[in-house]
């Protein structure tokens, strides 16, 4: 008897054993994602996705674009925050600022870097990624690929029957497509979470944007849903034939000279994490901001229309606009997949989670990066991102008198 089980003992040690070596990158995998946001991590999964998620590379131009610095400007001491003061430093400090880039006119004017962050190192995007997605939608949109009225399922039949069914491609670019979705990161339970654990254990990215439901008409009302952004860059894929990376890496890296190596996250499938798996560096994220601070030319060459920067940064329908609660699940507007906190001012800024930015006021030719490992932000919340933005247009509105004292 003893004998008996002894060997079933040993059997179901091999079986353990056999299910762990041939699931081992799964496991692992997973094992990174539940971890990825704890503080005693966090700082270097930012800094090194490309050894925890399978990746694709994107490789530096070969005729970089490389601003000129005249490193003369010390930020703002403290900014306002609704009945608080806050110390400039000190937030920068709680919130693990791993690097700060501020442009003006082209130039360079403040750069720093903590928390281990190098000039030359690529940091997790999030959210920022889609921004260089609806760039890239600009792009095929400026070549004829599609009209901004088609429905995605003439260009994705495979999204029939789904909740993207007929919904128009603005919609989808608006955040507007009436998908049901809770982008909750502090709920584990939240649709986003669920998006995580799936994406980790091998799950397909597009099968479980096919899975979602639609809860809302269509271009009616704004909700932030990230597989929107996913669907985007399903669609950029068969209207162009090429992969994102390859996108990317000729319509972007090679057209704006990007600075730096890149890496796109990808699934098992090797497609791209769209709404989030972009990797690059500070000075490189801001590029992006430039060229469209440039009414989309840069690098000497006119990437993207300028009709196109115009059509992105309209929100000119209701439920589009800032404070529209009525309309609208967020008091920020929205355009194509950048942020506006407030049209007659002119600013805009794409965002990721745990706080990476990039701020533009046109009307003072200025550009704020910021990337962070704030790993208080499932506790915070949506508040740092307005946090952020109170602190950036302080820095704005007082950035000619602090220039001015520099310079004196």
């Amino acid at each position: 008897m003893k004998n008996k089980f002894g060997k079933l003992a040993l059997l179901a040690i091999l079986l353990i054993a056999f299910v762990v070596v041939f699931n081992f990158a799964k496991i692992k995998k997973l094992y990174h994602t539940i971890r990825l946001f704890d503080e005693d991590v966090i700082v270097q999964n930012f800094q090194n996705m490309d050894s925890k998620y399978p990746t694709t590379k994107l490789t530096k131009s070969k005729n970089p674009l490389i601003l000129p610095s005249d490193l003369k400007y010390t930020p703002i001491e403290s900014f306002k925050f609704k009945d608080s003061i806050f110390s400039f430093d000190k937030y920068l400090e709680a919130t693990r600022t791993e690097g700060l880039l501020i442009i003006h006119k082209d130039t360079i004017i403040h750069e720093q870097y903590s928390n281990d962050l190098e000039q030359n190192e690529s940091h997790i995007s999030w959210s920022m990624s889609k921004s260089f997605i609806a760039a890239m939608m600009g792009i095929a949109y400026d070549k004829g690929m599609y009209q901004l009225d088609d429905k995605i399922t003439d260009h994705l039949p495979q999204f029939k029957d789904t909740g993207y069914d007929n919904v128009e491609i603005e919609d989808i670019l608006q955040m507007s497509s009436g998908i049901g979705f809770n982008e909750d990161y502090g709920d584990f339970n939240s649709d986003i979470n669920k998006f995580g654990r799936a994406f980790a254990t091998g799950s397909s990215l597009e099968e479980f944007a096919r899975s979602l439901k639609r809860a809302k008409e269509p271009g009616s009302f704004f909700h932030y849903v990230s597989l929107d952004t996913q669907v985007l860059g399903i669609l950029l894929i068969k209207l162009t034939g090429k992969n994102l990376t390859e996108l990317t890496q000729q319509w972007l890296w090679n057209s704006i000279g990007m600075e730096h190596d890149g890496e796109w996250i990808v699934d098992n499938n090797n497609l791209e994490l769209a709404l989030g798996g972009l990797n690059a560096s500070l000075r490189d994220f801001s590029k992006l901001g430039l060229l469209y601070l440039n009414d989309g030319k840069l690098n000497g060459k006119q990437i993207v229309s300028k009709n196109w920067i115009e059509k992105s940064l309209n929100i000119s329908e209701d439920h589009l606009q800032p404070d529209q609660l009525t309309h609208s699940s967020n008091h920020h507007g929205y355009g194509y997949q950048w942020w506006i906190p407030q049209k007659d001012d002119g600013d805009y800024f794409m965002v990721g989670i745990y706080n990476q930015f990039v701020y533009i006021q046109p009307k003072k030719d200025l550009i704020i990066a910021k990337l962070s490992a704030n790993h208080h932000f499932k506790t915070e919340g949506s508040i740092t991102k307005d946090i952020h933005l109170a602190m950036f247009k302080t820095m704005a509105s007082k950035f000619e008198d602090v220039l001015t004292e520099v310079t004196e």
